[in-house]
């Protein structure tokens, strides 16, 4: 009976995203957790899980030449040493992963919250950085390599603390310095950057036994064909409706996490 569950909660999850758009991590990793899941094994699951999941779509955007690879690779330079580190400084630092759960709720808490106020102001950054009023985007954009490293080695912690942000908040980022990429450009970037960060920060907490390969499996059945479904669903439903639902859930999600 477990079992199913799983797969209905990927399932559910799965179609969320393929009608939303926005990771599984945000939403998965939150009901793992509900679900009485330990916070380290729901985000080891989690950052395996968005991996795989996310994967076809980066291969599609690689086939489509809609990519910029050498945007991946300053930002990985930066995100993928960082993962690492912080799954290594994890193993040697503490001795129980009880001792750093709350470390990771709160990481999760904060992620949800920068989560939805991207999908808040998405718009507003999308745009100010377009019509370049913002003296501090005019700084990061001149500065765009420099800064596109250090994003790479903030969300490489981040996401490995929290499996939350290497999407949305990834979008976020390249959204910012890089203005004039086209909006496809923009998504298969942050994907083909997505998956090997999701990848190794899922590896990191695998070597620390915080994956549950049973649970993951359960999760994939479900979801995989469910995303297929919510892609297509999503072009009937009503953005208006969905979105303030979706920031309303993440953003409770995050002051619960982040606060309590």
């Amino acid at each position: 009976m477990e079992f199913l569950l799983y797969i209905a909660a990927g399932a559910l999850v799965g179609l969320a995203v393929g009608v939303t758009g926005v990771g599984g991590g945000s939403l998965m990793t939150p009901l793992l957790l509900l679900f009485g899941f330990p916070p380290h094994v729901a985000i080891g699951t989690d950052l395996l899980y968005a991996a795989i999941t996310k994967s076809s779509g980066m291969y599609m955007h690689a086939r489509r030449h809609t990519v910029q690879w050498r945007v991946v690779g300053v930002m990985a330079a930066g995100s993928l040493p960082a993962a690492g580190l912080t799954a290594l400084l994890l193993a040697t630092v503490f001795t129980d992963a009880d001792e750093y759960g709350g470390l990771l709720t709160t990481s999760l808490g904060v992620m949800l919250i920068m989560t939805a106020s991207v999908l808040v102001f998405k718009g507003r950054i999308q745009q100010r950085s377009l019509d370049g009023s913002s003296p501090v985007l005019q700084s990061l954009q001149h500065h765009q390599g420099v800064w596109t490293f250090v994003m790479g080695l903030v969300l490489g912690v981040l996401v490995t603390l929290s499996s939350v942000g290497a999407g949305a908040i990834g979008t976020a980022v390249l959204l910012m310095l890089y203005p004039h990429l086209p909006p496809i450009r923009i998504v298969g970037t942050d994907l083909a950057h997505a998956v090997p960060l999701t990848l190794l920060a899922g590896l990191g907490h695998l070597f620390l036994g915080h994956v549950d390969l049973k649970l993951l499996g359960a999760l994939l059945i479900g979801s995989l064909p469910a995303i297929w479904l919510g892609t297509h669903l999503g072009t009937r439903l009503p953005d208006r409706v969905l979105h303030p639902i979706l920031v309303t859930v993440l953003l409770g999600l995050g002051i619960k996490y982040a606060v309590f």
